[in-house]
């Protein structure tokens, strides 16, 4: 009985019952009466549950569900489920593409969704960065309108999206791009833009590195194989031949260098950082510092040291000698005869410790003074091979500190010096160690 359908076969039978008694009992007429009145009155009903139900399904969201009995009240409240069910699948699909936002939102990558017509439906920040959209503004636009750089217009239209190719954007500060064009569904595509400047630099610096090795190598493997040719070829009386041995000596000892300095940096850049818990006994290093540099100096230039006592470092002490060592050398080396070289140390846990080379050499030009840590990098090539560099001491020098949390800071003026200083944190300077023989003279 509780079936809508058996409800409404129910209403008309007793419509119709009713009418037949009226029938019987007071004539044919009444009886005819009877049940028009109640077929208008239940097609009344019908209407206007009907009206009310045209009116929901027009503003379902601003309305209650009208309420029934009957077949409409089961017609209502399956219409409520469906209702309910479909605010729950909006809800899980709106959450979801607020998720997907989001997650092209956190991708450093640029995306662009873009239709069949290569019209842009939607991108994300990373996209605005690389080529200038705009979210809110350039939905609907043609991205070859946006993005006007000629290759970039052949690449779409050309339809060929197998490989990437390289971009140099025209925003963001001349970044380089990796554009690819992915299709997917029936027509639609996604645009992917990669910041590949810092992977470029490093290529062009390996291609670099690696013509400046071959170049700086060359030089001193033809100069060897000119003198082995002629000692071999030529009768040469025994002090010319000594004097070509010599000469080749000279050229395979700076090919050691060479050699040498760049495994130091392979070191450096292969091995893990210095702990904290390996000491530096800075004191004992800068007078040996000092002693290589009166050693290559030869008497030709004043070389002073001024050095706080009472502090060491936190650190690799075969590093932080490469780099103190390096800084002093080339003070040495690009000061005049008759220059002043000065080492100085400072240190404090507050403010970090401080190596500074002072020289009264020959300076450096502006424009040089950014790339001097570059390897191979070299202000006068020529002046640098008469004092025996190779073009790698700064580049240590920088990959040293670094690893110690430390900056390397260059001011210099040319014709009147220059001044190297090494600047480590705080939480690398330690308390001097206490030497064995200092404790017991205070015993």
């Amino acid at each position: 009985m509780n079936h809508p359908l058996l409800r409404a076969a129910l209403t008309l039978v007793v419509i119709v019952a009713l009418a037949l008694l009226a029938g019987l009992g007071f004539g044919a007429a009444t009886g005819w009466a009877v049940l028009a009145l109640g077929a208008l009155a239940l097609l009344a009903y019908h209407v206007a549950k009907l009206a009310a139900l045209i009116r929901w399904l027009r503003q379902p969201g601003a309305i209650p569900l009208p309420e029934a009995r009957g077949a409409w009240d089961e017609a209502f409240a399956l219409l409520y489920r469906f209702e309910r069910a479909a605010d729950r699948e909006a809800d899980r699909l709106s959450r979801a593409l607020m998720r997907w936002r989001q997650a092209g939102e956190a991708l450093p990558d640029g995306v662009v969704i873009l239709d069949a017509q290569n019209r842009i439906e939607w991108c994300n920040e990373g996209a605005g960065r690389h080529f200038g959209l705009d979210l809110r503004a350039d939905p609907g636009r043609p991205v070859t309108n946006l993005v006007r750089q000629p290759e970039f217009a052949a690449y779409i239209e050309a339809e060929d999206y197998a490989h990437a190719i390289p971009l140099r954007s025209e925003h963001g500060g001349g970044l380089v791009l990796s554009v690819q064009v992915i299709p997917y569904g029936e027509a639609q595509k996604l645009l992917l833009s990669r910041d590949i400047t810092r992977l470029e630099k490093v290529e062009t610096m390996r291609r670099d590195f690696v013509a400046n090795v071959s170049h700086e190598l060359r030089t001193p493997l033809t100069v060897l194989a000119g003198f082995l040719e002629t000692v071999r070829d030529l009768k040469l009386d025994p002090q010319r031949t000594r004097d070509y041995m010599n000469l080749m000596a000279e050229q395979a000892r700076r090919m050691q260098r060479i050699v040498d300095d760049l495994l130091a940096l392979s070191a450096l850049e292969s091995s893990p950082e210095p702990s904290l818990e390996e000491r530096v006994k800075v004191q004992s290093l800068l007078a040996r510092v000092k002693a290589d540099a009166d050693a290559l100096s030869g008497g030709r230039h004043r070389i002073t040291l001024d050095a706080m006592e009472g502090f060491d470092i936190a650190g690799a002490e075969s590093e932080i000698a490469s780099a103190f060592g390096n800084l002093a050398s080339n003070a040495v080396r690009y000061t005049p005869e008759g220059g002043t070289v000065r080492l100085i140390w400072r240190a404090s846990p507050q403010e970090g410790a401080e190596f500074t080379v002072e020289d009264t050499g020959v300076g450096i030009e502006p424009q040089h003074v950014s790339r001097l840590t570059e390897r191979f990098y070299r202000v006068d090539r020529g002046r640098s091979r008469e004092t025996g560099g190779t073009g790698l001491g700064l580049a240590i020098v920088k990959h040293a500190l670094i690893r110690h949390q430390a900056t390397l800071d260059i001011q210099s003026e040319p014709g009147k010096g220059s001044r190297f200083t090494a600047r480590f944190p705080g939480r690398r300077v330690l308390p001097a160690a206490i030497r064995p023989l200092d404790a017991a003279a205070t015993a």
